[in-house]
């Protein structure tokens, strides 16, 4: 099947902003003096165009089975390395729980079953990589609404932070993070996802558990879920921008498409 963007899909990936329009070689070009400042400037003409423009409701564009790509591959971590993820690897994730908290009223530790006992939501969309790639998969697991209707996000509460389980630094060091605002965090779309393809979801696509946010680039969809926090800012968590990518190579915290 040949899909065409409309106006609107081209319109937003137009404004995808400075770290979109390079797509290859993007850790050489994070190591660079200019590339950082370049997509810091892109990323405030894209949010502030994305919010002025654009219905942050919108659907992503969805497919049917028919497109769903061969082989939907892995990118980044395959397989933590950290000894406390291989221990539930090796137990089939057994003992695996789900923390949210943070500016909640009813804070809470979700097993597997729970999540799967909660209103299930099942989509074909497409993943798009800031390295240019991209590769449809079929997602099933619990709208992120869900949770926060039962945790009872406090007024104060902006943010919403993904804490992963897998280390980003060779020494086993800096757990992979991100983050998205509330108006993410409630679309229908954004989810928790369990399964790919109909079936439990592997290790290397981010097993037990990972984020689905439709209508963003690769890098925020984050994998290895171990924790979610509410917060009112998130410019006091690492260093400060929102996500490790965000923090380490001056890439967009709102990296929307």
């Amino acid at each position: 099947m040949s899909w065409q963007p409309t106006k609107r899909q081209f319109l937003r990936r137009s404004l995808a902003g400075a770290g979109a329009l390079v797509l290859a070689g993007c850790d050489r070009l994070g190591q660079t003096t200019w590339f950082p400042k370049l997509l810091a400037t892109g990323e405030t003409l894209s949010n502030t165009a994305h919010r002025a423009l654009l219905s942050r409701k919108a659907m992503a564009q969805e497919f049917s089975e028919a497109d769903l790509s061969p082989d939907f591959r892995s990118n980044g971590t395959a397989n933590p390395n950290s000894a406390q993820y291989q221990a539930m690897v090796k137990n089939g994730f057994a003992d695996w729980t789900l923390k949210v908290d943070g500016l909640v009223e009813k804070p809470v530790q979700l097993t597997m079953a729970q999540l799967q006992a909660m209103p299930q939501r099942t989509q074909i969309t497409r993943h798009d990589c800031v390295e240019g790639w991209s590769a449809i998969g079929k997602w099933s697991g619990v709208p992120l609404h869900e949770i926060l209707k039962m945790v009872q996000p406090k007024p104060s509460a902006k943010f919403v932070v993904f804490h992963c389980a897998d280390p980003m630094e060779a020494d086993g060091t800096v757990p992979y993070y991100e983050s998205i605002d509330l108006d993410d965090a409630y679309h229908p779309q954004t989810i928790l996802a369990h399964a790919l393809n109909g079936n439990t979801l592997p290790v290397a696509n981010g097993a037990p558990l990972r984020l689905r946010v439709e209508r963003q680039l690769g890098y925020k969809q984050a994998k290895y879920l171990m924790r979610i926090e509410l917060v009112e800012r998130y410019d006091q968590i690492a260093g400060g921008k929102g996500g490790y990518w965000e923090d380490v190579a001056g890439y967009q915290w709102y990296a929307g498409i």
